[in-house]
């Protein structure tokens, strides 16, 4: 393979030079990381030597990149930055026991929007579907959803579901809290629900059915298509534009270390969730920015129930952290007039939230599309006859920031007056 070699100044010229020439590929450029103690100018590598890594793969069009570099020089923390470089350039990352490959990615030929995140619980469905709902106001918008219980095969849901028909799909062994069908039921658009299983460090998944559900969509010829990411896994697409949304209280050094600065270096905006009082956001701005120059906006989510609450009695029932819990129950009194009775977190934990519910009296439980939403809380107000009334997270930036929706208009145009890529 035509190879760019990554090279530093702690080792000799004369023994780089006849690591090169021993290697199994024609390496065609170096680029000279860093180090000097053994560095003279006068160094003769027998390849030519760049001075910028982006320039160099330009120039040269390698085939791979090859680390022949080590400690002091690169470490962990700095093999992984260059590894997340390559990996953004399409390029595979080698050194003598570690290869990284780039996520496969897809040619789509209409335009399109992929928004991921660096995990699980980090408001990626919430924040899809407020895009979804943003950008369907002015053109036709079909989301494609992936996600641990997606279905066999890609599914079509075309009008938003109610209750019943979730309770129905449940009763049937269907994962009836599927991203694809909360953004059906909150955002309003036709979705398209597809499944894989597990995911690389870069967010490649081992297995899905995403490309069939890409096919689906472009059959339906819509102005845009918005994929949606499972946990850190990547929808296996080549979208024109692409959005990373982000916990703010998560340590910097991993939401732009590791390859999530791989995930950085692929997107075009990032949206810090999550971003509570005590949150130091301008330190995991300034942490993004040394990965890449681009839009940073800090945002808390807020529930919002999608029916009327106010006066009711309330038990609201979430995937959020315990130390919000009161936050969002007073959110729901301030701005929604409800009385809420109880505010639990214990959606993903199902023993918890049976036992809960044993104890509970509340006229609605306002409940979030997620986890055991519906074959554990909607089965029980279904056996006792209380309403059950489903519930977004709203998505609001903090006070000086970015206008999240013109970031969000100027991608998706950006999407449409652009080729798609191949």
């Amino acid at each position: 393979m035509r190879a760019l070699a990554l090279i530093d100044g702690e080792h000799y010229a004369p023994v780089v030079r006849d690591a090169i020439e021993s290697l199994p590929h024609e390496v065609v450029a170096a680029v000279v990381v860093g180090g000097t103690e053994k560095l003279r100018g006068d160094a003769d590598y027998g390849v030519p030597v760049a001075d910028d890594f982006e320039e160099a793969v330009g120039d040269h069009e390698p085939e791979l990149v090859l680390d022949l570099s080590d400690e002091p020089v690169l470490g962990p923390r700095e093999r992984f930055r260059w590894a997340s470089r390559a990996l953004a350039l399409g390029l595979p990352y080698e050194g003598a026991d570690f290869r990284f490959e780039p996520p496969a990615l897809h040619p789509f030929p209409l335009p399109s929007l992929g928004i991921v995140g660096t995990g699980k619980r980090v408001g990626k469905t919430a924040f899809a579907g407020y895009a979804a709902r943003l950008l369907a106001a002015d053109r036709e918008v079909v989301v494609v959803a992936m996600g641990r219980g997606g279905p066999a095969e890609p599914e079509v849901c075309e009008l938003q579901p109610s209750v019943g028909e979730l309770l129905e799909l449940s009763r049937a062994g269907h994962h009836a809290a599927s991203d694809y069908l909360e953004d059906a039921a909150l955002a309003g658009v036709v979705t398209i629900g597809c499944r894989r299983c597990g995911g690389g460090l870069a967010g490649a998944p081992v297995v899905s059915n995403v490309e069939a559900g890409a096919r689906l969509a472009a059959e339906r010829a819509p102005d845009l298509v918005i994929f949606e990411g499972s946990g850190a896994a990547l929808p296996p697409v080549a979208t024109t534009r692409r959005v990373l949304v982000a916990p703010a209280q998560e340590p910097p050094e991993i939401v732009a270390g590791y390859l999530n600065a791989y995930r950085i270096l692929v997107s075009d905006l990032v949206v810090l969730t999550m971003a509570e009082d005590g949150v130091d956001v301008d330190a995991m701005r300034s942490a993004i920015r040394e990965v890449k120059d681009v839009p940073v906006v800090a945002t808390v989510l807020r529930p919002r129930p999608v029916e009327p609450v106010s006066g009711r009695r309330v038990a609201f029932f979430s995937t959020a952290p315990d130390g919000v819990l009161d936050r969002l129950a007073r959110h729901l009194a301030d701005e929604h007039g409800a009385e809420v009775v109880h505010a639990s977190g214990n959606l993903a934990r199902r023993d918890a939230l049976a036992e809960e519910l044993a104890e509970l009296d509340a006229d609605v439980y306002l409940v979030e599309i997620k986890a055991a939403a519906i074959d554990v809380v909607a089965e029980a107000a279904s056996e006792r006859g209380v309403d059950v009334v489903f519930c977004d997270n709203e998505v609001l930036p903090l006070p000086g920031e970015l206008e999240l929706d013109g970031e969000l208009r100027r991608l998706a145009d950006a999407a449409v007056e652009e080729p798609a890529p191949t």
